[in-house]
């Protein structure tokens, strides 16, 4: 009998009430039947930037030396295209666009960039608000990790 091989699945979200404004990232990390939950946000922030948090505290959060099979997904196209696919050509021009201008966020690309190397992670990208069970409890995580506004 084929050994099942257990898979590693996180969803990852970020949430902002207002953009800038107060924010939280969240994390749902899926071992088997084991899981983990993760939060937490900052009072001045953005939602790209807690997207980017989410994925950089889910890929912070894995055992070290893991060897399993990784796949994170995210409801953030930002998320999905930069790191797959922008980040190649921003790190060659010295973490400048295209158009010359400075990365937006890029002191939290280079940390997810970091982390990244360390795994071999399967990105996904899933339609956010549409019904799938693990990207919405990633969402209600998110919302938990925003600061209470007095």
């Amino acid at each position: 009998m084929a050994k099942s091989v257990k898979e590693l699945v996180i969803y990852t979200d970020g949430a902002c009430s207002g953009n800038p404004g107060p924010g939280g990232w969240g994390v749902l990390m899926q071992f088997g039947k084991a899981e983990k939950e993760l939060y937490g946000g900052e009072d001045d922030t953005t939602n790209n930037r807690m997207e980017l948090m989410a994925a950089i505290k889910a890929l912070e959060a894995i055992k070290p030396g893991y060897k399993g099979k990784i796949t994170l997904w995210t409801d953030s196209v930002y998320v999905m295209k930069g790191i797959t696919e922008w980040i190649h050509g921003w790190k060659k021009r010295g973490w400048k666009k295209s158009d010359k201008k400075p990365v937006v966020n890029s002191d939290l690309w280079k940390e997810l960039d970091a982390v990244n190397a360390k795994w071999d992670v399967d990105w996904r990208w899933v339609k956010g608000h549409a019904g799938e069970e693990g990207n919405e409890r990633a969402d209600e995580l998110a919302r938990r990790g925003v600061p209470k506004q007095d």
